[in-house]
């Protein structure tokens, strides 16, 4: 009777380690997915950003508006880092995602010491961009520039013809909804566009003398949407130096008295899944696992994959592509 007795008390205690062990593994699993999620988070990634580091933003493909990154500059802006070193390799995008771009910039740099460097291209909206910041170091071979603004829509009225179909309208005024594509510009509508273009074209243009202190004579010479060479650019004063991250480093650490040394890390701004990014990259792991990766750099190469990027952007643009995709 008292070695049953035992035994019992033996397992109730043993079932109480047991339920001790199973409750702190618990504890201990929750809090490691909570610290995870923190530094996963945006606000996370800024609070574990180290004081003893150069942070490293990347600035790639088309400018769109978006909010998120914002946020993710600011914060950044509000984080221990030393300073920050901004890549830019981007054709532009629309007027007002690379303005509200610019603007963020504008604020980190007042709050850090920043430099850009362009990797291979800076155009258009790009550049926009790019002229918040005080120094620009650009490779001898990147492409620099296209400054100006355009306004793009496609015309349906010929095809319409030919299929013999007519699209009817009702509006309050002339140029409301112009132009709609579905009937030959009319001259007062083309002269609308113009005004908004010759608009932000200006805005655009002082922007650009402002900050990089350029005369009217300079700044005509430049301002005309060509793309210049990062060796013609330097002296064109668009940008400061001929370089890389190494360079950009130096700099940060002669004029900005940033300690030498300091590694750089990556700070990732919130991935998008608004626009066709995503599906482009399942779209390139698709290819990979299927063997047909030629296909997809053909495509890449044609132009075909930045045209339908092109189809999600609205309003003007502060663009540059070679090839007929303007």
């Amino acid at each position: 009777m008292s070695l049953d007795s035992d035994v019992i008390v033996d397992r109730r205690r043993m079932r109480r380690k047991l339920t001790f062990w199973r409750v702190l593994a618990a504890v201990v699993a929750i809090a490691a997915i909570v610290a995870i999620s923190v530094m996963l988070s945006p606000r996370g990634r800024a609070t574990f950003t180290s004081a003893g580091s150069i942070a490293r933003v990347n600035i790639e493909g088309l400018i769109r508006t978006d909010q998120e990154r914002v946020e993710a500059l600011d914060r950044l802006g509000n984080s221990s880092v030393a300073a920050v070193i901004v890549h830019i390799n981007s054709p532009g995008g629309t007027t007002s995602g690379s303005e509200q771009l610019y603007n963020a910039l504008m604020r980190l740099k007042a709050k850090k010491p920043m430099v850009v460097v362009v990797e291979g291209l800076a155009a258009s909206g790009a550049y926009m961009a790019a002229v918040a910041s005080d120094h620009i170091v650009a490779q001898q071979s990147a492409l620099v520039g296209s400054i100006g603004v355009l306004f793009q829509f496609p015309n349906f009225t010929q095809l319409l013809k030919t299929v013999g179909v007519q699209v009817e309208e009702v509006k309050s005024s002339p140029l409301k909804a112009a132009p709609n594509g579905y009937e030959p510009t009319s001259p007062e509508a083309r002269a609308a566009l113009d005004s908004l273009v010759k608009d932000s074209y200006a805005w655009f243009r002082g922007l650009v003398q402002t900050r990089r202190g350029m005369d009217n004579a300079l700044l005509d010479k430049v301002s005309d949407g060509r793309v210049f060479t990062g060796r013609q650019a330097l002296d064109l004063k668009l940008i400061d130096q001929l370089g890389d991250e190494r360079t950009a480093i130096a700099w940060l650490v002669e004029q900005k008295h940033v300690k030498k040394g300091l590694p750089v890390r990556d700070y990732h701004l919130q991935p998008r899944f608004g626009d066709l990014t995503f599906l482009r990259t399942a779209a390139s792991l698709t290819l990979d696992a299927l063997g047909l990766r030629g296909i997809a750099h053909q495509l890449e190469q044609a132009g075909v994959t930045q045209a339908v990027d092109r189809l999600n952007l609205n309003g003007m643009l502060a663009l540059w592509a070679p090839g007929g995709i303007n």
